[in-house]
Protein backbone atom coordinates (compact mmCIF):
# COMPACT_ATOMS: atom_id res chain seq x y z
CA UNK A 1 0.00 0.00 0.00
CA UNK A 2 1.43 3.54 -1.23
CA UNK A 3 1.21 5.93 1.07
CA UNK A 4 -1.33 8.29 -1.33
CA UNK A 5 -3.27 5.22 -1.58
CA UNK A 6 -3.76 5.32 2.19
CA UNK A 7 -4.28 8.90 2.46
CA UNK A 8 -7.60 8.35 -0.08
CA UNK A 9 -10.69 8.67 1.55
CA UNK A 10 -9.16 8.06 5.15
CA UNK A 11 -9.39 11.74 6.68
CA UNK A 12 -9.96 11.77 10.73
CA UNK A 13 -12.95 9.52 11.23
CA UNK A 14 -12.85 7.42 8.37
CA UNK A 15 -12.08 4.04 7.56
CA UNK A 16 -12.37 2.98 11.34
CA UNK A 17 -14.15 -0.49 12.85
CA UNK A 18 -16.79 -0.90 14.74
CA UNK A 19 -16.10 -2.47 18.13
CA UNK A 20 -17.63 -4.70 20.69
CA UNK A 21 -20.05 -1.81 22.95
CA UNK A 22 -18.95 -1.56 26.43
CA UNK A 23 -21.27 -2.51 29.58
CA UNK A 24 -23.34 -0.61 31.55
CA UNK A 25 -20.52 -0.56 34.29
CA UNK A 26 -17.89 0.17 32.16
CA UNK A 27 -19.57 2.91 30.30
CA UNK A 28 -20.57 4.18 34.33
CA UNK A 29 -17.12 3.75 35.16
CA UNK A 30 -16.08 5.60 32.15
CA UNK A 31 -18.48 8.48 32.81
CA UNK A 32 -17.22 9.08 36.19
CA UNK A 33 -13.44 8.76 35.22
CA UNK A 34 -14.77 11.81 32.30
CA UNK A 35 -16.28 12.97 34.94
CA UNK A 36 -13.46 13.59 37.82
CA UNK A 37 -11.16 14.67 34.54
CA UNK A 38 -13.04 17.28 33.45
CA UNK A 39 -13.76 19.00 37.00
CA UNK A 40 -9.85 19.11 37.97
CA UNK A 41 -9.18 20.25 34.65
CA UNK A 42 -11.78 23.09 35.26
CA UNK A 43 -11.10 23.43 38.38
CA UNK A 44 -7.36 24.27 38.00
CA UNK A 45 -8.36 26.61 35.48
CA UNK A 46 -10.66 28.58 37.72
CA UNK A 47 -8.58 28.67 41.00
CA UNK A 48 -5.06 26.81 40.11
CA UNK A 49 -3.24 23.65 40.09
CA UNK A 50 -1.63 24.49 43.47
CA UNK A 51 -5.06 25.82 45.13
CA UNK A 52 -7.18 22.72 44.28
CA UNK A 53 -7.85 19.69 46.53
CA UNK A 54 -8.71 16.24 45.76
CA UNK A 55 -11.38 17.41 47.86
CA UNK A 56 -12.30 20.00 45.63
CA UNK A 57 -12.52 18.27 42.66
CA UNK A 58 -14.83 15.14 44.42
CA UNK A 59 -17.33 17.55 45.21
CA UNK A 60 -16.95 19.48 41.38
CA UNK A 61 -17.64 16.11 40.08
CA UNK A 62 -20.06 14.93 42.93
CA UNK A 63 -17.99 12.34 44.32
CA UNK A 64 -16.40 11.12 47.36
CA UNK A 65 -12.70 11.78 47.69
CA UNK A 66 -12.63 7.49 48.58
CA UNK A 67 -13.72 7.49 44.89
CA UNK A 68 -11.48 10.15 43.24
CA UNK A 69 -9.08 7.59 44.60
CA UNK A 70 -10.31 4.31 42.80
CA UNK A 71 -9.70 6.26 39.22
CA UNK A 72 -6.52 7.94 40.19
CA UNK A 73 -3.56 7.46 42.55
CA UNK A 74 -2.83 11.47 42.70
CA UNK A 75 -3.76 15.12 41.97
CA UNK A 76 -0.99 14.90 39.46
CA UNK A 77 -2.46 11.84 37.79
CA UNK A 78 -5.59 12.97 37.23
CA UNK A 79 -3.96 15.87 34.72
CA UNK A 80 -2.57 12.68 32.52
CA UNK A 81 -6.34 11.03 32.70
CA UNK A 82 -6.70 11.48 28.71
CA UNK A 83 -3.58 10.90 28.35
CA UNK A 84 -3.17 7.49 29.65
CA UNK A 85 -6.75 6.35 28.07
CA UNK A 86 -5.82 7.46 24.45
CA UNK A 87 -2.56 5.46 24.41
CA UNK A 88 -4.27 2.27 26.24
CA UNK A 89 -6.67 2.64 23.40
CA UNK A 90 -3.47 2.60 21.07
CA UNK A 91 -2.07 -0.59 22.50
CA UNK A 92 -5.60 -2.09 22.62
CA UNK A 93 -6.18 -0.94 18.89
CA UNK A 94 -2.80 -1.90 17.56
CA UNK A 95 -3.46 -5.37 16.76
CA UNK A 96 -3.93 -7.15 12.81
CA UNK A 97 -6.41 -7.76 11.20
CA UNK A 98 -6.41 -10.74 8.36
CA UNK A 99 -5.07 -9.77 5.25
CA UNK A 100 -4.20 -6.24 6.70
CA UNK A 101 -0.96 -4.77 6.25
CA UNK A 102 0.92 -3.05 9.59
CA UNK A 103 0.89 0.20 8.14
CA UNK A 104 -3.00 -0.17 7.30
CA UNK A 105 -3.36 -1.48 11.15
CA UNK A 106 -1.41 1.43 12.87
CA UNK A 107 -3.28 4.44 10.43
CA UNK A 108 -6.71 2.78 11.59
CA UNK A 109 -5.82 2.80 14.92
CA UNK A 110 -4.38 6.34 14.98
CA UNK A 111 -7.85 7.46 13.55
CA UNK A 112 -9.49 5.96 15.82
CA UNK A 113 -7.80 7.17 19.10
CA UNK A 114 -7.60 11.33 17.85
CA UNK A 115 -11.48 11.02 16.99
CA UNK A 116 -11.28 10.75 20.85
CA UNK A 117 -8.66 13.35 21.53
CA UNK A 118 -10.82 15.74 19.14
CA UNK A 119 -14.31 14.95 21.55
CA UNK A 120 -12.85 14.89 24.83
CA UNK A 121 -11.45 17.97 27.05
CA UNK A 122 -12.22 20.28 24.15
CA UNK A 123 -12.51 24.04 26.36
CA UNK A 124 -9.89 22.33 28.77
CA UNK A 125 -7.44 21.27 26.34
CA UNK A 126 -4.74 24.24 26.71
CA UNK A 127 -4.98 24.26 30.25
CA UNK A 128 -3.61 20.71 30.41
CA UNK A 129 -1.06 21.23 28.22
CA UNK A 130 -0.12 24.49 30.34
CA UNK A 131 -0.01 22.77 33.09
CA UNK A 132 2.66 19.91 31.88
CA UNK A 133 4.63 22.21 30.32
CA UNK A 134 4.66 24.78 33.43
CA UNK A 135 5.33 22.14 36.33
CA UNK A 136 8.83 20.36 36.15
CA UNK A 137 7.13 17.25 37.90
CA UNK A 138 4.46 17.13 35.79
CA UNK A 139 6.76 16.94 32.89
CA UNK A 140 8.50 14.25 34.14
CA UNK A 141 5.59 12.01 34.50
CA UNK A 142 4.76 12.65 30.80
CA UNK A 143 7.72 12.03 29.12
CA UNK A 144 8.02 8.73 31.17
CA UNK A 145 4.60 8.36 30.00
CA UNK A 146 5.44 8.73 26.41
CA UNK A 147 8.84 6.67 26.59
CA UNK A 148 6.39 4.05 28.60
CA UNK A 149 4.37 4.23 25.29
CA UNK A 150 6.81 4.30 22.71
CA UNK A 151 8.43 0.53 24.21
CA UNK A 152 4.88 -0.67 24.00
CA UNK A 153 4.24 0.49 21.17
CA UNK A 154 7.83 -1.30 19.62
CA UNK A 155 7.07 -4.49 21.55
CA UNK A 156 3.37 -4.56 19.63
CA UNK A 157 5.10 -3.64 16.03
CA UNK A 158 7.81 -6.75 16.97
CA UNK A 159 5.00 -8.95 17.24
CA UNK A 160 3.16 -7.36 13.88
CA UNK A 161 6.30 -8.00 11.87
CA UNK A 162 8.38 -10.67 12.82
CA UNK A 163 11.19 -9.99 11.43
CA UNK A 164 11.43 -6.55 11.80
CA UNK A 165 14.96 -5.39 12.37
CA UNK A 166 15.52 -3.36 16.32
CA UNK A 167 16.02 0.07 14.51
CA UNK A 168 13.01 -0.60 12.09
CA UNK A 169 10.85 -1.32 15.11
CA UNK A 170 12.10 1.46 17.79
CA UNK A 171 12.34 4.70 15.06
CA UNK A 172 8.60 3.64 13.75
CA UNK A 173 7.32 3.50 17.41
CA UNK A 174 9.10 6.66 18.06
CA UNK A 175 7.77 8.42 14.97
CA UNK A 176 3.90 7.62 15.21
CA UNK A 177 4.15 8.12 19.34
CA UNK A 178 6.66 11.34 18.93
CA UNK A 179 4.64 12.73 16.29
CA UNK A 180 1.66 12.65 17.13
CA UNK A 181 1.83 13.75 20.95
CA UNK A 182 3.63 16.93 19.16
CA UNK A 183 0.69 18.04 17.25
CA UNK A 184 -2.00 17.28 20.00
CA UNK A 185 0.15 19.19 22.64
CA UNK A 186 0.46 22.07 19.48
CA UNK A 187 -3.39 22.12 18.33
CA UNK A 188 -4.21 22.57 22.53
CA UNK A 189 -1.73 24.96 23.40
CA UNK A 190 -2.51 27.21 20.45
CA UNK A 191 -6.35 26.60 21.15
CA UNK A 192 -7.48 25.35 17.33
CA UNK A 193 -10.94 24.92 17.12
CA UNK A 194 -12.39 21.23 16.03
CA UNK A 195 -12.56 21.64 12.76
CA UNK A 196 -9.06 23.08 12.30
CA UNK A 197 -7.69 20.49 15.08
CA UNK A 198 -9.12 17.69 12.89
CA UNK A 199 -7.60 19.12 9.84
CA UNK A 200 -4.44 19.09 11.70
CA UNK A 201 -4.60 16.00 13.08
CA UNK A 202 -5.35 14.16 9.63
CA UNK A 203 -2.33 16.08 7.78
CA UNK A 204 -0.16 14.67 11.17
CA UNK A 205 -1.59 11.46 10.36
CA UNK A 206 -0.74 11.47 6.49
CA UNK A 207 3.11 12.73 7.71
CA UNK A 208 3.49 9.83 9.96
CA UNK A 209 2.81 7.62 7.70
CA UNK A 210 4.82 8.64 5.08
CA UNK A 211 7.50 8.22 7.09
CA UNK A 212 6.74 4.68 7.79
CA UNK A 213 6.14 3.38 4.68
CA UNK A 214 10.57 3.23 4.34
CA UNK A 215 10.13 0.03 6.48
CA UNK A 216 9.43 -2.37 4.36
CA UNK A 217 8.10 -4.46 7.19
CA UNK A 218 4.92 -2.52 7.75
CA UNK A 219 3.76 -2.89 4.23
CA UNK A 220 3.71 -6.48 3.98
CA UNK A 221 0.15 -8.18 4.21
CA UNK A 222 -0.78 -10.60 6.97
CA UNK A 223 -1.56 -14.20 5.90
Amino acid sequence: MSAGQAGEGQGIGAGTERTERPSLRERKKLRTRQAIATAALRLFAERGYEETTIADIAAAADVAPRTFFSYFPSKEDVVFAEIDDRLAEVSERLRRTPGETPMETIRRSIVDVLNAVVAEHRDYGPVQIALVLERPALRARALQRMTDAQEAIEALLRELCPGISEIDAVAASGIAIGGMQAVVAHCRREGYDPLSMRTALDRAVDIVEHGLVSVDALSRPSP
